[in-house]
C-alpha cells in the first residue's frame, strides 16, 4: 500500500509580466494560505516595473523567462521540488483555505488535477459581466484544470509551447486523458478591474489569430468542437444542469453576455477565414 505524505509540497508558479498593480495582493493571497508547505516560483518576462522587486520579497525563487504562459510555466514547474503544482496569473487571489481544499481532495479522492472555481472582481458593468458569464464554464470543458499532480505534468511534458492561445485546453485535455479531475469549493479572485470591453476584445483579438494551430492539433475532436463551435459555447454551456434558470433571473447580465459573446464570435470567425 502506496504511503501517503501528510502534509506534501506544493509548488506554486505564478507568470508574471509588468504586474506591480496585481502581484503583491497575488503573492500574498498564497502567503497567507492555511496550508503552509508551499514553495512559491515567480517566473518573469523580463517586466520593467516593479515586478521584479516585488517578487524577490515574496518568492523562494524568481526566474526570468518568456516569451508565453506555456514556456514561463514550463520553467516554473521543471525548476519546482513539489509534489504538486498550481499554476497561478499574476492577477488572480486565492481565498485562504484553496490550497488546503486541493491538497485534501487529492489524498482522498485520488485524483490528478483539479479545477478552481473564479470570481471575476471589478466594478464596471463590464466585469460584472464577465462574473456572470465565468460562472456558467466552471468544471467544463471551456475551463482548464490549475491544480495537477508533478507526476501527470511529467508524463503529459507540460504545456505545448507552440500554443499561445488554447494551451490550458490543451494541456486539461491531456490531463483528462490520463487522469480523473475534480472541481473544489474553494475559489479564488480573478482581478479584471483595470481591463474593459475595448481591452478584452483586444486579448482575444491576439489569441485568435493563433487558435487554428490548437483546432488543427486536435482535428475532429469533440472538446474542440464544443470549445469552439457555435451550439455548445453559445448555447448548452449556459442551460446544462439546470444552469438556464441563472438566465432568467438574470436578463440584463444575460443580454450583455451575449452581446460580448457576439463580438468574441465575430474575430474567431474572422479567424477561420485567414
Amino acid at each position: 500500500m502506496k504511503m501517503q505524505i501528510k502534509h506534501p509540497l506544493v509548488s506554486v508558479i505564478v507568470t508574471t509580466k509588468n504586474s506591480e498593480t496585481t502581484l503583491r495582493k497575488c503573492l500574498t493571497s498564497v502567503r497567507n494560505q492555511t496550508y503552509k508547505n508551499i514553495e512559491l516560483i515567480i517566473v518573469d518576462n523580463y517586466s520593467n516595473d516593479k515586478t521584479y522587486t516585488i517578487s524577490k520579497r515574496f518568492a523562494d525563487k524568481v526566474i526570468k523567462r518568456g516569451h508565453e504562459r506555456s514556456a514561463q510555466r514550463n520553467v516554473g514547474a521543471n525548476t519546482s521540488k513539489g509534489l504538486y503544482l498550481l499554476f497561478l496569473d499574476s492577477d488572480m487571489y486565492l481565498t485562504k483555505n484553496v490550497i488546503k481544499e486541493c491538497v485534501e481532495f487529492v489524498k482522498i479522492k485520488n485524483v490528478d488535477g483539479l479545477y478552481i472555481p473564479e470570481k471575476i472582481i471589478g466594478s464596471s458593468f463590464y466585469v460584472k459581466i464577465r462574473n456572470f458569464e465565468r460562472q456558467f464554464y466552471t468544471g467544463t470543458v471551456i475551463d482548464a484544470v490549475r491544480f495537477v499532480s508533478k507526476k501527470i505534468f511529467d508524463k503529459i511534458g507540460g504545456f505545448d509551447e507552440k500554443l499561445y492561445a488554447g494551451e490550458d485546453w490543451d494541456f486539461d485535455k491531456q490531463v483528462r486523458r490520463m487522469g480523473k479531475t475534480a472541481t473544489i469549493k474553494s475559489f479564488l479572485h480573478h482581478d479584471e478591474s483595470t481591463s474593459n470591453f475595448f481591452s478584452y476584445i483586444q486579448k482575444k483579438a491576439y489569441y485568435s489569430l493563433d487558435i487554428k494551430h490548437y483546432r488543427d492539433k486536435w482535428p475532429n475532436d469533440n472538446d474542440v468542437q464544443k470549445q469552439l463551435g457555435f451550439w455548445y459555447r453559445y448555447m448548452q454551456v449556459f442551460i446544462e444542469n439546470g444552469k438556464w434558470k441563472h438566465l432568467i433571473k438574470n436578463p440584463i447580465l444575460t443580454c450583455g453576455m451575449m452581446c460580448l459573446k457576439i463580438c468574441v464570435g465575430a474575430l474567431y470567425l474572422l479567424s477561420r477565414i485567414k
